[in-house]
């Protein structure tokens, strides 16, 4: 069972910046890929970012040019780098892992919540 932990959220004001961070159980360079979804109050999930095993990276429109997602394998660790963030980037943020490159969704975390003030 590989378990994920996230951490990093926060309350911050439009413009600013927040890494989140999510620490697996395993060695993941075994996963396939790893990615960032979020839930807005109201809303359904939404995939963030994705990162495959070779490091290839997706995003969605509404992050592109202001999100970062990346791994460490060494670390055993996947992170978001938000910059410019918007009030409607508020949400509860979930790391996940697994087999399908385009939405893995076999394993998940706990979700950190994140704020942005306007």
């Amino acid at each position: 069972q590989v378990q994920l932990v996230e951490s990093g959220g926060g309350l911050v004001q439009a413009g600013e910046s927040l890494r989140l961070s999510c620490a697996a159980s395993i060695n993941i360079d075994s996963i396939n890929a790893m990615a960032w979804y979020r839930q807005a109050p109201g809303k359904g999930l939404e995939v963030v970012a994705v990162v495959t095993r070779d490091s290839n990276t997706n995003y969605a429109e509404s992050v592109k040019g202001r999100f970062t997602i990346s791994r460490d394998n060494g670390k055993n660790a996947v992170y978001l780098q938000m910059n410019s963030l918007k009030p409607e980037d508020t949400a509860v943020y979930y790391c996940a892992a697994g087999a399908i490159t385009t939405y893995p969704t076999d394993y998940w975390g706990q979700g950190t919540q994140v704020t942005v003030s306007s």
